[in-house]
Parts: structure tokens; sequence; C-alpha cells
């Protein structure tokens, strides 16, 4: 059994007007690991980093 230090399984995330820019997100992250987040202006981006932080 892997022992990870982040762990999200199936996220998704709607805006209005029932907009879908996540989709079945899940990520693992193993300690130490060094994480980039890259995508077209518009893809998610911020909002995924929003809701690993616990934000949104």
């Amino acid at each position: 059994m892997a022992n990870y230090v982040y762990t999200m399984n199936r996220v998704g995330k709607i805006v209005p007007p029932k907009r879908q820019i996540l989709k079945d997100i899940s990520l693992s992250f193993f300690p130490g690991a060094k994480i980039g987040v890259l995508g077209l202006n518009g893809s998610g981006k911020s909002s995924l980093l929003k809701i690993m932080a616990g934000i949104d």
C-alpha cells in the first residue's frame, strides 16, 4: 500500500450555467513529489488548485 501525502478521487466542478470545467479528476502525490499544473487559459488550473487547497 502506498503512503500518499495527498489524494483526491473523482472530483469535478460545474460553474453556471451548467458548464463542467473539471470532470472525474483523481490525483495522488508521494512525499517529496514535485508537481506542475499545465493547461490552456480557462482550462481549470486555478479551480483545481483551489479545490486542492480546500478553498473551493
